[in-house]
């Protein structure tokens, strides 16, 4: 776990620090100075390209952490195992744009009804899908070469960066609206040129691929698990992202623009399963090799306690400031409010299935994560069409979390049958009590008129009760270390 450690601890706080950007832009800027059909467009080419960009791996990024293993020799340049990537997902970049384009008519007929700003930059989808695709690609390469964090970086905070720039030029009208969307633009385009760039200066760029190291055995074993790789991540993909695209058709590019700005705060609990993700995976992959089913179960245990806690405590100091972060980004997002709730329990409830997708992903029985997320994906398309005619954007969120639900279900039944593992014990209850009452003790706090005061105080007394309880419980061996080890150093940092 020392490795997971390491890499999640700098991970997180590139992750956090990304939240503190990602909030100034949908938090503080968007809201105020883009119109909400503005805020849609932008959100709309994002969702396009990131749909794309799976599809045209063609299961490579499953591929990549599945089967790098097995190249893994950096004396022999991981048998060129990079260029091999890029062959094969350049071939997917130009099918999936063939199939793009051939579909024009289609988008921009639905377009027209309710979408008209997507029409001027409907190709521009291209260039952000492609450099999306490349950032997919050397993302997966750096996390098998154990450097999960440098992806964090470029896309969490780089890319923010250059945004929030972008709608400050445009605030101080510098730059139109149209000027502002290619820098959008580029922006999304940025944190893949930046790895590629990486690649070359750390030396770690080999394009040659080594033929000779595909035997018969290893190219059918890279197409089986390409092949449910495709489903698997472009399944994940369109999970995420098929709520917008269904919004924007049933409701169009203002409630999109509502939607996308009140998920933000939903979005903020899975923070760090993100940073733990990136680098358990690879290790995952390194224990099935080897056949080392006790520390999985290890690394399944320690991460659902620790994202349980960790998922918990947002959802709480975001409900329990609900009402302060609508202060924030305005009256106009109210009708988001419940989006925030079903999309931060949706991303509770899948804090406690830990890693069990990546344990699933990288075993033998690979294939059963791709029947479980064409369920999920299923449920989502059916549930958003019942729902988002209804509950309108609370629909789709609602959706979410049934249908997350559903999936989060179906991977604990399924580890625990084939391989009983069973993660859970009474202290995932104790948290979610904690939990509950940490919350209801907040609802004591006074309203206080200035509603940054106000935000500060319920935030300090929510983490204040919230931790003594989780330490007291002795909930994760873990978290008391790092606790205990973060608190000695500020009594050090005092007393100096």
């Amino acid at each position: 776990m020392g490795i997971i450690k390491k890499q999640s601890i700098s991970g997180a706080a590139y992750s956090y620090a990304g939240v503190a950007l990602g909030f100034i832009i949908s938090g503080l800027l968007f809201p105020k100075i883009l119109s909400t059909s503005e805020i849609g467009l932008l959100r709309l080419l994002v969702s396009y390209s990131i749909l794309l960009a799976q599809f045209a791996l063609l299961g490579m990024n499953t591929v990549t952490i599945k089967i790098f293993p097995y190249f893994r020799n950096k004396e022999k340049k991981h048998h060129g195992f990079l260029g091999l990537l890029l062959i094969v997902t350049l071939l997917g970049f130009i099918l999936t744009t063939a199939i793009y384009l051939l579909g024009q008519n289609i988008i921009i007929s639905d377009a027209k009804a309710k979408s008209e700003l997507f029409i001027p930059y409907y190709y521009y989808v291209i260039p952000i899908f492609f450099f999306t695709l490349l950032f997919n690609v050397f993302d997966s390469y750096y996390r098998v070469l154990y450097n999960a964090t440098i992806g964090i970086l470029y896309k969490e905070i780089i890319q923010r960066i250059i945004i929030i720039a972008s709608i400050v030029l445009f605030y101080f009208k510098i730059i139109d609206f149209h000027f502002l969307v290619v820098l959008y633009a580029i922006a999304q385009l940025i944190p893949g040129l930046f790895l590629f760039l990486s690649l070359i200066y750390e030396k770690q760029l080999f394009l040659k691929p080594d033929f000779k190291f595909l035997n018969k055995s290893l190219v059918n074993h890279m197409i089986s698990v390409a092949f449910f790789g495709i489903i698997t991540a472009y399944s994940g993909v369109l999970i995420m992202n098929i709520d917008l695209v269904m919004i924007n058709h049933y409701l169009g590019l203002s409630s999109t623009g509502i939607y996308s700005i009140t998920f933000f705060f939903g979005t903020l609990i899975i923070i760090p399963a993100r940073a733990l993700s990136k680098i358990t995976a690879v290790v995952i992959a390194d224990f099935w090799k080897n056949n080392d089913t006790k520390g999985i179960l290890d690394i399944y245990k320690k991460s659902t306690s620790l994202l349980v806690i960790a998922a918990s405590f947002i959802f709480v100091g975001i409900w329990a400031n609900i009402d302060n972060v609508f202060k924030i980004i305005g009256p106009n997002y109210e009708s988001g409010k419940y989006v925030i709730l079903f999309i931060g329990l949706a991303n509770v409830i899948d804090a406690f299935s830990g890693s069990s997708s990546l344990i699933i992903a990288n075993s033998n029985k690979y294939r059963w994560l791709s029947i479980f997320l064409i369920i999920y994906t299923v449920a989502i398309i059916i549930t958003n069409i019942i729902f988002i005619p209804v509950m309108g954007i609370a629909g789709a969120a609602f959706a979410s979390f049934i249908s997350r639900l559903i999936y989060v279900l179906l991977r604990f039944i399924f580890l625990n049958r084939i391989y009983h593992f069973q993660p859970y014990s009474y202290k995932h209850l104790l948290i979610v009590i904690i939990a509950v009452a940490t919350w209801y003790l907040s609802t004591f706090i006074p309203t206080i008129n200035n509603f940054l005061i106000d935000i500060l105080v319920r935030s300090i007394s929510v983490t204040i009760v919230y931790i003594f309880l989780i330490f007291y419980a002795n909930i994760s061996d873990d978290f008391n270390k790092t606790f205990l080890n973060v608190f000695s150093k500020i009594i050090k940092i005092n007393k100096q």
